[in-house]
């Protein structure tokens, strides 16, 4: 798609500035891009926004996740499910909390383990943005929803894009750590070549979790650990 020809704040215009300012970024040249795909979903939303549809996260932030973590870049990988739902708290990046409120549960959770795991003290606030800067891919299983509905375009066709970046991450980068929390992200597990990758699996940080399977499972100093002893520069968690 030609960027002039994409309107600004669609999600069609934020695919091309992908293509454009970020081609060199390694993701643009996977089937999902190449085949088409990418635009009929981006018309898609683009036609739900027309009707009155807003999305989370907002246009412009929808490919955010591969735009600050290049295929060249990637260390880590923690995979979500999909943006928080209320407008304003999702900016692209998975479990990460831009909103005004209380940081949601599961990110608490999160930002708990990283505490007791790392002994730093706990953050002000949710953005995982100094993450992503660092190389940790913080992709959802469906880069979009509809504010004020959980779930709404698992099945729009996002699966494909998860399922190529985690294949690709794998097949390219010598040495990864993927965080895989809960069912959804450890569906993937297949996709990744555990001989050179180390793979950690828990539970999902949701506090709905029955097995409370993810406290206590100390991802990040297992993965930093793993990450130095193979020449890589580790991740600094702290925020």
């Amino acid at each position: 798609m030609d960027a002039s020809a994409a309107a600004p704040g669609s999600v069609s215009g934020a695919l091309a500035h992908l293509r454009s300012v970020h081609a060199g970024s390694g993701w643009t040249s996977l089937p999902f891009f190449a085949s088409g795909e990418a635009d009929r979903i981006a018309g898609e939303l683009d036609g739900l926004c027309a009707s009155g549809v807003s999305l989370a996260p907002p246009p412009a932030m929808v490919f955010r996740a591969l735009e600050l973590t290049p295929l060249g870049s990637v260390k880590a990988v923690i995979l979500g499910q999909d943006p928080y739902p209320k407008a304003g708290d999702a900016h692209g990046l998975a479990f990460s909390y831009v909103g005004s409120r209380a940081v949601p549960a599961s990110l608490r959770v999160i930002l708990r383990e990283l505490c007791d795991d790392l002994g730093c003290p706990p953050p002000g606030h949710g953005d995982l943005t100094g993450w992503a800067r660092q190389g940790v891919l913080l992709l959802n299983a469906a880069l979009t929803t509809e504010t004020g509905t959980s779930g709404a375009h698992m099945r729009l066709g996002w699966a494909a894009l998860v399922d190529q970046v985690v294949a690709a991450v794998s097949a390219e980068r010598p040495a990864v750590a993927f965080l895989l929390w809960g069912a959804n992200a450890r569906s993937r597990a297949p996709l990744i070549d555990a001989r050179k990758h180390l793979v950690i699996e828990s539970g999902h940080p949701s506090p709905l979790n029955r097995a409370r399977d993810f406290p206590g499972s100390r991802p990040f100093s297992r993965a930093n650990e793993w990450l130095a002893r193979r020449g890589v520069e580790p991740v600094d968690w702290r925020l």
